[in-house]
């Protein structure tokens, strides 16, 4: 980071894994790893370990804004990642407060099922997603479950399906779609990275290991910390690719539950 450049603040809007593998958890240690300041709004609170989740308790909409009213008012931001937002009052709770507050840079993953296949938003919140939230969005990562539900059509089942509907996505108002091919059935797990200029692949090689809890919370966040620190979308891409796959990679030198585990944010550290 340039000497010049401040540290810079991210906040994550976002539910709590009290498993501390995904969500907000997820999102502060890889702001932290990634040399950002991260904040937090918390939108929903799961019972949750690396087997699954077993409660879900949601605030009031208007506690969602008052939290996001709480960091604007104080607080310079300069980008915002998104995560679970449970239901529609409170996706358009944080729509509002985004267009009101207007962070410079909105990372979107649209959460809405866990790794245990946990629905994590109400089926009436999607079209508030791609209606309201998604056209403020800098980036959106769907999953391609995701992306088929957001456009109500069947998932990709290839690359070309994935640019596809990736630009489907930009055409309704993102200004750029990470398309995650991690549900492919392929040897490596492609992304692609669509915007108005083109489409960038992304390719990777999968990695072997069981331990991937919190992978689609821990990349966006990683694109939030980064795209501060870079030159271009592209490349702030491109390395937080880069550091999820080295959590993955030493996802093994952690020892945490007896299901799905986490990945390990700091393996450059520890």
């Amino acid at each position: 980071m340039s000497e010049t450049r401040p540290i810079p603040n991210v906040l994550t809007i976002a539910g709590s894994d009290s498993g501390g593998g995904a969500g907000i958890q997820a999102d502060l240690k890889a702001f932290s790893a990634l040399g950002a300041y991260g904040l937090s709004v918390i939108t929903a609170l799961t019972a949750q370990n690396t087997r699954g989740v077993t409660a879900i308790h949601t605030p009031e909409a208007g506690f969602v804004t008052a939290q996001l009213d709480a960091v604007f008012d104080d607080i310079r931001i300069d980008a915002v990642k998104i995560g679970m937002l449970a239901n529609a009052g409170i996706v358009r709770a944080v729509a509002e407060a985004l267009a009101r507050h207007r962070p410079e840079h909105v990372v979107l993953d649209t959460v809405m099922i866990s790794k245990s296949h946990h629905a994590l938003l109400a089926p009436e919140a999607v079209a508030a997603l791609r209606d309201e939230l998604l056209p403020l969005a800098t980036l959106v990562t769907p999953n391609l479950p995701e992306a088929a539900a957001l456009l109500d059509t069947k998932s990709a089942t290839d690359e070309d399906a994935m640019v596809r509907q990736g630009e489907a996505l930009l055409a309704l108002g993102a200004r750029a779609v990470l398309m995650k091919g991690g549900h492919l059935d392929s040897a490596d797990s492609p992304d692609w990275l669509i915007e108005k200029g083109g489409a960038l692949r992304l390719g990777g090689a999968r990695v072997p290991l069981k331990n991937t809890h919190g992978t689609g919370c821990t990349l966006s966040s990683a694109i939030a910390a980064l795209i501060p620190q870079s030159d271009s979308l592209a490349s702030a891409t491109t390395e937080a690719k880069r550091y999820l796959t080295g959590a993955i990679e030493n996802s093994a030198r952690l020892d945490v539950g007896h299901g799905v585990g986490p990945v390990h944010h700091f393996f450059r550290w520890w």
